[in-house]
């Protein structure tokens, strides 16, 4: 699949086959019932995302929603983009432990977790990663990422 260029999210799940549209809407369900308040679903960087909306945080670098959690069918596989694990070692180290506890193989580029179903994921541990950051605890995290200003 091409970057999607849809503006709504039931546009870009209208875009997908009938068999990765089910896979995306299950673990955006997951991503949903567990994502802490402060954050916003929406279409962005081609993909479903979950944001810090503008009109809480606008001082990011390139003056887009600050991205939490991304959802998205590629060509070969699915992505789950947790900003989190790229950000903080401590949610990377949690996410390796808990998929190899799980009996899960991890595929995970920096923040890209890669799979083909959602039987290739621990739900519950989706679940908790997602719920761990609160949207002001993410600023704080982008924050101290960005260089200090003179």
């Amino acid at each position: 699949m091409t970057q999607s260029k849809a503006t709504t999210v039931d546009e870009y799940l209208a875009e997908l086959p009938d068999d990765r549209r089910k896979t995306i809407a299950e673990v955006r369900k997951v991503v949903k019932k567990n994502l802490p308040k402060g954050y916003q679903e929406m279409v962005g960087f081609g993909m479903i995302a979950y944001c810090v909306p503008l009109s809480k945080y606008s001082n990011t670098y390139n003056n887009q929603p600050l991205c939490y959690v991304g959802l998205a069918a590629q060509k070969n596989y699915n992505s789950l983009y947790l900003m989190g694990a790229y950000a903080t070692a401590a949610q990377r180290k949690a996410l390796e432990g808990a998929f190899k506890k799980a009996g899960k193989k991890l595929d995970m580029g920096k923040s890209c977790v890669r799979f083909r179903d959602v039987d290739d994921l621990p739900l519950d541990v989706i679940a908790k990663t997602v719920a761990s950051i609160p949207a002001d605890e993410w600023i704080r995290i982008y924050e101290s990422s960005r260089p200090k200003k003179k």
